[in-house]
C-alpha cells in the first residue's frame, strides 16, 4: 500500500479519534503504531513504541520540565504571587485601570518563575479578582485581563511551551527561552495599552483606586519581590551568560525557591507533598504527550508527508509570508479546540520542515507559533485560561470570553510586529555565549 495514502488516512483517523474524545497521548501512539505497522512491520512499530516511551521518561535533558513546574509550585507556596501583586498595585494604581494594569505586571513577574499559563492565570486570579471586585471594576475587564495576563506564562521565560517546542524541533532550548523575553515584555505592554484604551472609552469600567502611594513606599515595597528578582537573575542570567544549561538553570531556580520557602517558614510536609504531586501529575501528562508524539512523528517521516508538503509549498507561486499566514490562521483555528502542547505535537512534525525550507529562522518561528498558541488559550470554545478564571471568579464563561476577546487583538499586533521586525525575537539569542 502507498505510504502517502496510509499517512493521509492516519491524519484523518487522528482527528476523528480526537473529535470523539480519545486522549491525545493514546491517539498519537495508536495512530502512529498502526501506521508504522502498515508501512513496515508490526515488530518495527512495537520497537518504536517502546523506545519512544522509554527515552522520553529517561532522558536527562527533559528534567527541565518538572523543575520549571516545581518552581511555579514553590513560588505559590511561599506567597510570592501576593507580594508581586502588592508591588505592582503600588506602582501602577494611579494609571487608568490601575488594578488591571497591576494584574498584567504581576502576571509578567510571576511568569518569570513559572512556565505555565494556566498556573499563572489561576494563581493571580485568586489574588487580583477579589481586589478588582471590591473596587467595582467591570467584570468583563477584570476577568479578561487576568485570563490574558495568564498567557504570558507561556511566553516569558522560563516557558514550558518553548521547552516542548525545542524538544520536538531539536532546537536550542536555551536560545528559545531567551527569545521569549523581549516579545513577552512587548505583549505585556500591548495588554496594558488595551486596558488604557478600554478605560478611556468606558471610564466607569475601572473606578480610580483611592489613595496615593509615595515614592518611598513604592521603593520599600520592592522588598516583597527580592526572591523574584534573585530567582530570575539566577535562572535566566546564568542561562544567558552560559554558566548553566537549561536543566541546570531550572535546578538552581527550584533549589533557590525551596530555600526561600524554608526561610519564610511556609514549607510544611503537606504543602511539599501537594507541590510534588502537582509537579508529577503535570510533568507526566506532558511526557506522555511527547512520547505519543515521537511515535506519530516517526510514522509521518516514513510516509514522507512533511517533506512532500515542504516541497509542494515551496514550489507554489505564493509569497512565503502568505504561506506563513495560512499556517498561523490554522493555529488560531486549532486553538479553539486543542491546548497548546497538543497543537505543537500535532503540527510541528508536518509543518516545521516547511518552515525551514521557506528560509524562516527556527527560533523566530518558535516565538511566533507560541504567540498564536497563546491566543488559543483565550479563544472559545476551549480557551483553558478562560475556564480557569471562570472557576476562580465564579462568573459565566461568556463574561470572561467577552473580556478576553479584546486582548487577542494585542497578540495579533505583536505577531505582526515580530514578523516585520524579527530581531525582536532573535536579538538576545544571537548574543548568547
Amino acid at each position: 500500500m502507498d505510504p502517502l495514502f496510509i499517512g493521509l488516512a492516519g491524519i484523518c483517523a487522528l482527528f476523528v479519534l480526537l473529535l470523539i474524545g480519545m486522549p491525545i497521548t493514546y491517539t498519537l501512539a495508536l495512530v502512529g503504531f498502526a501506521g508504522i505497522s502498515l508501512v513496515t512491520y508490526p515488530e518495527v512499530a512495537m520497537a518504536t513504541l517502546v523506545k519512544s516511551f522509554y527515552s522520553t521518561f529517561t532522558q536527562y535533558s527533559f528534567t527541565v520540565i518538572p523543575l520549571f513546574i516545581l518552581m511555579g509550585e514553590l513560588a505559590t507556596m511561599c506567597g510570592l504571587s501576593q507580594g508581586i501583586y502588592n508591588v505592582a498595585d503600588k506602582w501602577m494604581r494611579q494609571f487608568p485601570g490601575g488594578l488591571c494594569i497591576a494584574t498584567i505586571g504581576a502576571c509578567s513577574g510571576f511568569a518569570a518563575i513559572c512556565g505555565s499559563s494556566v498556573a499563572t492565570a489561576a494563581t493571580l486570579g485568586r489574588v487580583a479578582l477579589p481586589e478588582m471586585e471590591r473596587y467595582g471594576y467591570d467584570r468583563n475587564l477584570a476577568t479578561g485581563s487576568v485570563a490574558a495576563g495568564g498567557t504570558l506564562g507561556f511566553l516569558i521565560p522560563p516557558s514550558i511551551g518553548f521547552v516542548v517546542f525545542g524538544i520536538l524541533t531539536e532546537q536550542s532550548i536555551g536560545k528559545l527561552l531567551i527569545s521569549g523575553f523581549l516579545p513577552g515584555s512587548l505583549l505585556a505592554i500591548a495588554f496594558i495599552l488595551i486596558i488604557v484604551v478600554w478605560v478611556k472609552v468606558k471610564p466607569e469600567a475601572a473606578p480610580v483606586s483611592p489613595g496615593k502611594v509615595s515614592f518611598k513606599d513604592k521603593l520599600i515595597s520592592l522588598k516583597q519581590i527580592w526572591e523574584l528578582m534573585v530567582g530570575f537573575i539566577l535562572v535566566m542570567g546564568g542561562l544567558y551568560a552560559g554558566f548553566f544549561t537549561p536543566t541546570e538553570a531550572a535546578g538552581v531556580g527550584a533549589f533557590f525557591l525551596f530555600c526561600v520557602t524554608l526561610l519564610k517558614k511556609s514549607l510544611t510536609w503537606t504543602r511539599l507533598k501537594t507541590a510534588l504531586q502537582e509537579t508529577t501529575k503535570i510533568s507526566t501528562m506532558i511526557f506522555m504527550i511527547l512520547a505519543g508524539a515521537y511515535v506519530f512523528t516517526y510514522f509521518m517521516t516514513l510516509t514522507m508527508i512533511p517533506m512532500r508538503l515542504a516541497d509542494w509549498l515551496t514550489s507554489v507561486a505564493l509569497s512565503r509570508y502568505i504561506i506563513l499566514a495560512i499556517i498561523l490562521i490554522g493555529y488560531l483555528v486549532m486553538g479553539c479546540f486543542l491546548d497548546a502542547t497538543s497543537m505543537m505535537v500535532l503540527t510541528l512534525p508536518v509543518i516545521f520542515p516547511t518552515i525551514l525550507k521557506l528560509g524562516f529562522d527556527p527560533i523566530w518561528f518558535g516565538v511566533i507559533s507560541v504567540l498564536m498558541m497563546e491566543a488559543g488559550l483565550i479563544t472559545p470554545p476551549l480557551g483553558l485560561n478562560v475556564f480557569v478564571i471562570s472557576g476562580v471568579a465564579n462568573v459565566p464563561l461568556g463574561v470572561v470570553f467577552r473580556g478576553a476577546s479584546f486582548f487577542i487583538i494585542a497578540i495579533f499586533i505583536v505577531v505582526a510586529l515580530i514578523t516585520i521586525y524579527p530581531q525582536i525575537a532573535t536579538f538576545l539569542p544571537s548574543m548568547m555565549h
